[in-house]
């Protein structure tokens, strides 16, 4: 799944931020304008209702009451006015009469407690397909001013005469109300948008692509080993981000040239290691080839012949560089052999036989305990160089190439080296005569790849021979 962006994020976050806000902005506005609107509704309902109180306040002083009904129709064919009526409290009905068809004599109960509280009562409808709102003022008697209500009513100061009930039609409010409404949510909507867009494009120029330049200019100030040009950023953050990188490059440059020079000191120091182990395990083989009493330079040449097998059958060069490391431990195991078989100038018995074919266990337990790679190829070789192809050989009798490369390699050197000079028990063979036997031998006691390259390439093995030659037989 793949993460989102800083600036996704970011302009996620603040559009809806922005947006509760924009909402709760919208809701207290509706609110204050509905408010502000309904106390329109009835200031201008409280006016009409007034001005129909003033007329017929006027009427009565001018003593043509019974000319009100013209007044009260011309009042209701008013802009908005939908329903007027005069409602005539009990008093008036008591002295007067119950009054003409505009007068109502039913109360309802927005009427009555227009009555009971002698304070005008609204009734604001404004969520049915026409709107409207409706008024109750009463009339209260009173000597105050110019007219004398008790002149005329028999009724004490403060009773409710009389009240007017009007019904305006408020759509043009409402419609007008909504059209702000929208105006506001349209122009909400458009700064949402130019927010985003303005965030957007911030974030682009201040935040990413200055990001992306820092990361560009930290990899080549990393290489070209150069500070940061703090200069490149137009903020102080990143500017600051530049230091860091900066001094943090200095360090990492500081580590690595110590590094560098631990590094140099470690592989001279794993090269003299490896040095000494090599020169160490060919010491070791020299050791046993003067104990064994061995003809001079045995060791030296098998170890050129295991090498040069090595190459030609096209092993690693790793291979080849253990294999000529591990080559001289091959008879290690002879030391652990008592001298009087070892040295023994006759024939062994069956039980002498026994005890030196052990070498090759010894040479292998003394060697494969260790996890040096090199002593590991010499535990191998020690153990099966007296192996042969065709399983007869000792001491595990192994068969084909179940026997380790290293140790079908060293038992064709091995032989040649010790046909090819002579012993205290015998002569050197001729050539041809090593020739006839390791033609006879192939796939019974060797490798046949590795026969055929021996007989390929006798001259060679010879060669060896003559530039690392016995200087004389051992003494017995």
């Amino acid at each position: 799944m793949s993460k989102p962006s800083i600036k996704t994020i970011t302009v996620k976050n603040l559009v809806t931020f922005l947006l509760v806000l924009s909402l709760i902005l919208l809701l207290i506005t509706g609110l204050n304008l509905r408010a502000l609107s309904k106390t329109a509704l009835e200031s201008q309902a409280l006016a009409h209702a007034e001005l129909v109180k003033a007329g017929l306040t006027a009427h009565m002083k001018a003593g043509i009451m019974n000319k009100r009904d013209y007044f009260l129709q011309e009042i209701k064919q008013l802009h908005q006015v939908t329903q007027l009526n005069i409602i005539r409290g009990e008093a008036v009905q008591n002295q007067f009469g119950s009054g003409v068809i505009w007068e109502k004599q039913q109360i309802d109960d927005v009427s009555r407690l227009a009555f009971d509280s002698a304070a005008p009562v609204y009734l604001l409808n404004e969520f049915s397909l026409t709107p409207t709102i409706r008024i109750v003022i009463p009339y209260i008697a009173s000597q105050q001013g110019a007219l004398n209500c008790l002149s005329c009513h028999q009724v004490e100061e403060g009773t409710v005469l009389g009240a007017v009930d009007i019904e305006l039609d408020v759509t043009e409010y409402r419609n007008h109300s909504l059209l702000v409404l929208l105006i506001i949510f349209i122009i909400s909507i458009l700064f949402l948008v130019l927010m985003r867009l303005n965030t957007r494009h911030t974030i682009e120029r201040h935040v990413q692509a200055p990001l992306e330049t820092l990361i560009d200019e930290a990899m080549v100030a990393y290489k070209k080993q150069k500070p940061l040009n703090e200069d490149v950023f137009s903020t102080k953050e990143f500017s600051a981000v530049a230091n860091e990188i900066n001094l943090f490059n200095s360090e990492i440059i500081a580590n690595q040239d110590l590094l560098r020079s631990k590094n140099e000191e470690l592989i001279a120091l794993n090269n003299e290691i490896e040095s000494t182990l090599r020169e160490t395990v060919y010491t070791m083989g020299v050791i046993e080839e003067q104990r064994s009493k061995e003809t001079n330079n045995h060791t030296r040449r098998v170890t050129l012949y295991s090498r040069f097998l090595a190459q030609q059958a096209g092993l690693s060069a790793q291979d080849v560089d253990l294999i000529t490391t591990a080559s001289p431990l091959h008879d290690i195991g002879k030391l652990g052999i008592p001298d009087e078989i070892l040295f023994k100038p006759g024939q062994l018995t069956p039980e002498e036989r026994q005890v030196m074919e052990h070498h090759t266990r010894i040479g292998y337990t003394m060697l494969c305990h260790s996890q040096r790679s090199i002593l590991k190829a010499g535990a191998i070789v020690a153990l099966q160089h007296h192996e042969k192809w065709d399983g007869s050989g000792y001491p595990q009798k192994l068969k084909g190439e179940a026997i380790h490369i290293y140790g079908r390699i060293v038992a064709v050197a091995d032989v040649f080296d010790a046909l090819y000079s002579e012993r205290i028990y015998k002569e050197s063979w001729s050539i041809e005569k090593i020739v006839a036997f390791f033609k006879q031998e192939r796939g019974r006691h060797f490798d046949p790849e590795m026969t055929d390259i021996f007989l390929n390439n006798t001259e060679a093995f010879v060669a060896i021979y003559q530039q690392h030659p016995s200087t004389s037989p051992p003494e017995g």
